[in-house]
């Protein structure tokens, strides 16, 4: 590689100069706060993206299972996988042209918001199962996240306890998706909107890729809620189960955000349980 990537390991590192002979580092990506890198080279005249995770990453395996099960209806709307390595945590896709969504004007247009109702759909329709212990592992999880460090106020986790008492184990219908569906993981050119950042995808209740949406872009904006449903084809979410969701997104992003020391993200978070548990998250 001309330029160093002083973020991969030597084994990545020496797979990507043989993947990419010559490959110049153009630009780091990475957010810093995990241990997933995400460089941007210039190899043979195009640009590629290198994604490596590290020990404690997680996210590799899933973004390289969605590549290779998921995204055929997505082709041409999200980074074609060119090399992939499971055990190294290491991957390299196309780079697709575009600007990220957020922090632009397309994040308040409804068109970019029905085009991504409509990529979503996509996704989502491709296989369905049921999942009897859901359920169950969520409650788990999210009262896992209460017994951690946190500060959600001690009133407020009272609250959230008992309603987690009280869920059912009632089977759940499991879809692919996306895990982190928002507009900092949208791209739009030439007016089209693709998609990128596979790390969260898993299988799942179809409405949890809207939990992100909701609580940030549709707030106060139902002219964007109202256009990525007639894009998707209709509203998915059924009120308790919605309920269920959008109360674990609020902790589990408040509890995150406090351990890796994001404070703006852990405000969003306890403000996301005080309305999750107000009713007004929709």
């Amino acid at each position: 590689m001309h330029t160093a990537a002083p973020r991969l390991t030597p084994r990545q590192s020496a797979l990507v100069a043989a993947w990419l002979p010559g490959a110049e580092l153009v630009h780091d990506h990475s957010w810093g706060i995990t241990g997933t890198s995400v460089l941007r080279f210039r190899h043979a005249g195009r640009y590629v993206v290198v994604k490596a995770g590290d020990d404690a990453d997680t996210h590799i395996a899933r973004e390289l299972r969605a590549h290779r099960r998921w995204l055929g209806p997505w082709r041409g709307r999200v980074p074609g996988l060119l090399h992939a390595d499971d055990d190294a945590k290491l991957l390299v896709t196309r780079y697709l042209p575009g600007v990220l969504v957020e922090g632009r004007p397309a994040e308040s247009a409804p068109d970019t918001y029905r085009q991504a109702g409509r990529l979503l759909a996509l996704l989502h329709a491709q296989s369905a199962t049921v999942d009897d212990g859901y359920e169950t592992r969520m409650r788990e999880r999210a009262l896992g996240h209460l017994d951690g460090p946190h500060r959600i106020a001690t009133g407020t986790e009272e609250r959230l306890r008992a309603e987690i008492a009280s869920w059912p184990e009632a089977p759940a219908t499991l879809v692919p998706t996306h895990g982190d569906w928002q507009p900092r993981n949208w791209l739009v050119h030439d007016g089209v909107v693709a998609a990128i950042d596979l790390g969260r995808a898993d299988l799942r209740p179809a409405p949890t890729d809207l939990c992100r949406l909701a609580v940030q872009q549709f707030r106060g904006r139902p002219d964007l809620e109202r256009a990525f449903l007639e894009g998707y084809g209709g509203d998915p979410r059924d009120p308790a189960a919605w309920r269920r969701e959008l109360l674990r997104e609020a902790i589990s992003t408040a509890v995150w955000a406090h351990r890796v020391g994001d404070e703006r993200f852990e405000r969003q978070g306890r403000r996301m349980v005080a309305d999750a548990l107000a009713g007004t998250g929709r």
